[in-house]
């Protein structure tokens, strides 16, 4: 028998878990003692939040479960952020924390980091929260969470314990159990489906970020059947966008209610139909409404779906291929969606000067390159123009919208992926400075990560939305440190390319650097 806080570490190992994001403190630090031992890699934050961020990126970019060790109190608070922005996002993330001893928890003593409730303040924004009150309760709630994170839509959790059952004995925790196996649609379900989509003329398929696993059999079923494909911006290169039956980034606003009311069969899959997508509460359909999901909430929820299905996506898909004929005829043709993809495209333009930014940095990027962005008018436009020809190439913090993610989470997801891989950062100049300590984590990591920093040297976004609401513009301006100098003082690299030539070399350079590396653009940076 071990200290409880070394075996949760065993079996973290033991399920999976390769890397930890966290920050030591008094309350947690039996949780260290076995982490070394579990063969697991830790790394060290410069703040809860940036923990929480990264292990959302390493969630992202890996397909497993992000994990964050934390402190009691503050440690918890700063990672409520992080944990509501994959709670919105679906991203698996699991926060082990400690609490006060069983016998102050709760009650409002004064000890160190006490809290009304701590549990109480994490239950806000995860999908689980719960005690370990000993060692089989505390691997209960693990597996627990696990098994939500790989059957039902992946939301974060957090499983606190109390100081004094950390550091107390504990027996090992039981094997891991294979994960219960994901809802699949009735053969009914798939039969009446099939007959909807053989009998629709203008058929629509919108695809979210929960249909990712699906690429292939949803490419199939797309060029098979001739469906008319509209991606959610998670959902963006499921389909590539210069498939010929993409209507591409065209989701938000008037073009998409368009669209979507001209549809005479409309299936939805894994996304939320959320307004952050569409901007706008209802989807404006007017025929029938396939809609497939884990979440059984979502099937029940105001867009009224006449046929609601709790699927996993590449059964669902997979499954409908089965039942479909080999080709399908409908009424969308190929000018037709070009053309409104075309206006789509030049709609959702709405910030002057940025696009040929947007297309310099397109150029100078690879292809395969990963992108983490932050809430900046840059990345808003971004994710809109830049064709997607892969799923999982563009990661932003929807839903709840946090400035400050990108550099943490592309910390994590490179992490994920490797040196190989191409990971980028794209920031704008406020939101970077709510978690820019990280720097000093990709310093100690020695990734080899170029930070896009676009430095218009205000808050433009609500600069812009005061005067449209004719409000005048105020605290939107902010004295903003030297980036160049403060990145070289956390030891990476800095630059500020003036062209797009040496913007390309910028970031090929960065890329095969040995330290992160600043990259700083500013308005008046002319390609």
């Amino acid at each position: 028998m071990q200290p409880l806080g070394v075996e949760i570490s065993r079996a973290l190992a033991a399920r999976g878990v390769e890397v930890i994001f966290g920050i030591p403190g008094v309350h947690n630090v039996e949780l260290y003692r076995g982490i070394i031992e579990a063969g697991i890699t830790h790394i060290l934050a410069r703040h809860e939040g940036g923990a929480g961020f990264m292990a959302d990126g390493y969630a992202r970019a890996s397909g497993k479960p992000g994990v964050i060790y934390i402190i009691t109190g503050p440690g918890v608070t700063n990672a409520l952020t992080p944990l509501g922005q994959a709670y919105s996002d679906s991203v698996p993330v699991l926060a082990v924390a400690s609490c006060l001893d069983t016998a102050d928890l709760d009650q409002g003593r004064g000890r160190l980091h006490d809290m009304i409730s701590q549990l109480g303040a994490a239950q806000s924004v995860v999908e689980l929260a719960g005690t370990g009150l000993d060692g089989p309760s505390t691997f209960e709630l693990v597996d627990r969470a696990l098994a939500g994170f790989a059957t039902n839509r992946p939301r974060p959790a957090l499983v606190q314990v109390p100081i004094n059952v950390l550091g107390a004995l504990a027996a090992e925790a039981p094997p891991p159990v294979a994960p219960p196996a994901r809802p699949k649609a009735s053969d009914a379900d798939i039969a009446t489906v099939a007959q909807l989509v053989e009998n629709a003329r203008k058929p629509l398929l919108i695809l979210g970020g929960g249909a990712r696993n699906a690429a292939a059999p949803l490419r199939e079923l797309v060029t098979r059947q001739n469906l008319a494909v509209l991606p959610s911006y998670a959902g963006r290169g499921i389909i590539p966008d210069d498939h010929p039956n993409s209507f591409g980034a065209m989701v938000y606003g008037a073009p998409s209610a368009a669209l979507i009311g001209s549809a005479d069969l409309v299936i939805a899959i894994g996304t939320e139909l959320g307004e952050t997508d569409f901007g706008r509460a209802t989807l404006g359909h007017r025929a029938p409404l396939v809609r497939v999901d884990l979440d059984a909430r979502a099937l029940a929820d105001r867009h009224r779906a006449s046929h609601p299905i709790r699927a996993d996506a590449n059964s669902f898909a997979t499954q409908l291929n089965a039942a479909l004929p080999n080709t399908g005829s409908t009424d969308w043709s190929t000018s037709a969606i070009a053309r409104r993809r075309k206006a789509g495209r030049v709609a959702a333009e709405t910030y002057p000067g940025l696009q040929p930014v947007i297309d310099a940095l397109r150029k100078a990027l690879p292809e395969t390159a990963t992108i983490f962005s932050d809430m900046t008018q840059i990345a808003y436009q971004a994710k809109v123009t830049w064709p997607m020809t892969a799923p999982n190439r563009w990661f932003h913090p929807s839903g709840f919208g946090c400035l400050g993610y990108a550099l943490p989470a592309a910390i994590g997801g490179k992490v994920a992926l490797g040196r190989a891989a191409p990971v980028i950062a794209l920031a704008g100049d406020y939101g970077f400075q709510y978690t820019l300590q990280e720097l000093a984590t990709a310093v100690e990591l020695g990734l080899n990560l170029p930070i896009i920093l676009w430095d218009n040297a205000r808050l433009k976004e609500i600069e812009d939305y005061m005067v449209q609401n004719q409000i005048a513009p105020n605290a939107v301006v902010a004295k903003n440190p030297d980036f160049i100098a403060l990145a070289r003082a956390y030891g990476a690299n800095a630059s500020q390319p003036e062209t797009p030539a040496d913007l390309s070399k910028a970031i090929e350079t960065a890329l095969g650097a040995t330290t992160p590396t600043l990259i700083r653009l500013t308005p008046d940076f002319r390609p």
